[in-house]
């Protein structure tokens, strides 16, 4: 079986794991986990603070499972958690000055890993993959 006799829905799954598994082994030295990275840059393309709910939904989480991240993530620094004004049993999460460079290497070598993946791919054909994947993912949003 040749990469072009395998279904779409693999090889889009299929390449996910692969792309991830190298950006993870990029960030080892960070000694930071995917689920701990996605969380720092999910909150930093909020450019806001977030509760652990909202952040939750968008990493699709549930929000124990989020608690334990933001555990180990506050105790290296990188985020911090305060109790909304109003409602002391909702949090809200924010990036420290500390994650700032943290942010920095992993979007830097995200990009390196980027490029060394779509190499030799035109504009047009990363554009083509780019909207039928993103159709793809609104269709299977829809409910």
């Amino acid at each position: 079986m040749t990469t072009t006799d395998i279904p779409l829905g693999r090889a889009i799954g299929l390449a996910s794991r692969k792309w991830r598994l190298r950006l993870d082994e990029r960030l080892r030295h960070l000694d930071l986990t995917q689920a701990r990275w996605h969380v720092l840059l999910e909150l930093k393309k909020a450019d806001r603070m977030l509760s652990q709910k909202d952040l939750a939904a968008r990493i699709g989480i549930e929000p124990p499972t989020l608690v334990r991240q933001l555990d180990d993530l506050e105790r290296r620094g990188l985020v911090r958690r305060e109790a909304i004004e109003g409602d002391r049993r909702t949090n809200a999460v924010y990036l420290t000055e500390a994650a700032g460079p943290v942010l920095d290497a992993i979007l830097e070598i995200a990009e390196q890993v980027r490029r060394e993946i779509t190499g030799g791919l035109s504009r047009d054909d990363l554009a083509t993959a780019t909207r039928v994947i993103a159709h793809i993912n609104e269709r299977l949003d829809d409910k």
